[in-house]
């Protein structure tokens, strides 16, 4: 009897935006890894490869497609109480220890899962979204390595006033920053460390690439917020959740800041979650400290945590519960109040 034999993933490959030419090797330009590819290599992320002189993407394709409201992104101060069509390819550039989303972002390597990515016709795509009255959200793994479906979402939803928005690492290359800015309309960014040593440990990749895509992605004006989990050691203490709030007010002091309950998932699955509802209320006050104007906390504070304040005359302007908006006091983005005219996209 002939040896069983194991089914390949079923891999679509398809042409690669964002990559050079050194010497022998095709260079990945997608994120600062920039891996130096062999022919029928694949990247780190493994689901970019080298065909002869040309690059290829596994990432047009999705193995999630749900709606969702934009506050679980989260994002808050982006068209509150609007719908998401939320997609996600496997694949991630990064290996954090904890993710919760492992299944699908460590495919191609140890604890991923097989490929469960479909084929993605982004014509499709739009006119669901267009049905529900969505934008379209990439989420879950990380979506600047599926460059390739959002340029090909955005050039047909942009006409239709369907938006695209990202849930990323922040790990971009400046050239993929300067191709996706003028794109994608809105992202929330994980900062999940203080110093580059720490975040290399959890992620395998630096963190000045990071605090530098979100810089630069302001500067030319993409609506951005930013996610930090308390993680034990590498974002969690005063002095490290100083050094992260201080760096984003210098950036620009009025991008959201979401402050997470550290989930011990993955590989650190069994560890202790020491964050209370108390460590999370001392943080949202340093990053206020620091100058941030908005901090927000989703669930240990109730309402509390979740709801916005003038920066104005501290007046509730906009109240939401867990996963959604309530009520939004603002007239053309302004307190009723005092007119201060709060930051963010809020029709």
């Amino acid at each position: 009897m002939a040896d069983a034999v194991t089914a390949e993933p079923a891999l679509a490959w398809t042409p690669g935006l964002l990559h050079s030419a050194r010497e022998d090797r095709v260079v990945c330009d997608v994120c600062p890894h920039r891996c130096q590819l062999g022919d029928g290599q694949t990247g780190y992320c493994q689901v970019r490869r080298r065909n002869g002189a040309a690059l290829e993407t596994a990432t047009f394709a999705t193995a999630v497609q749900h709606i969702d409201a934009v506050e679980r992104k989260p994002l808050y101060h982006w068209r509150p109480g609007s719908r998401l069509l939320t997609l996600a390819a496997p694949g991630c550039s990064l290996r954090c220890g904890y993710c919760i989303n492992y299944r699908l972002s460590q495919f191609g390597r140890s604890g991923g899962e097989e490929w469960t990515g479909q084929p993605a016709d982004p014509a499709s795509i739009i006119e669901l979204a267009a049905e529900n009255g969505c934008a379209i959200g990439f989420s879950y793994t990380e979506p600047s390595l599926a460059i390739e479906l959002t340029l090909a979402l955005a050039g047909l939803g942009g006409p239709r006033g369907i938006p695209v928005l990202w849930k990323s690492n922040g790990f971009m290359t400046p050239e993929a920053v300067a191709m996706v800015a003028p794109v994608v309309r809105a992202m929330n960014i994980d900062v999940k460390a203080s110093d580059d040593r720490a975040h290399r440990k959890l992620t395998g990749g630096a963190l000045t690439p990071v605090f530098e895509t979100i810089a630069a992605l302001r500067a030319q004006g993409v609506w951005i917020e930013i996610s930090t989990p308390l993680i034990p050691g590498t974002s969690d203490s005063p002095e490290q959740l100083a050094t992260i709030a201080h760096t984003l007010a210098d950036i620009d002091a009025a991008m959201p800041w979401h402050l997470l309950r550290f989930t011990p998932t993955f590989q650190m699955a069994g560890r202790s979650n020491p964050s209370l509802p108390a460590d999370l209320a001392q943080a949202r006050e340093i990053g206020l400290r620091a100058g941030l104007k908005f901090v927000y906390i989703e669930r240990a504070l109730g309402a509390d945590g979740r709801d916005t304040r003038c920066p104005g005359c501290r007046q509730t302007v906009v109240e939401r519960g867990i996963w959604s908006t309530e009520t939004v006091h603002l007239s053309g983005g302004r307190c009723p109040h005092c007119e201060y005219r709060l930051e963010g996209v809020w029709e």
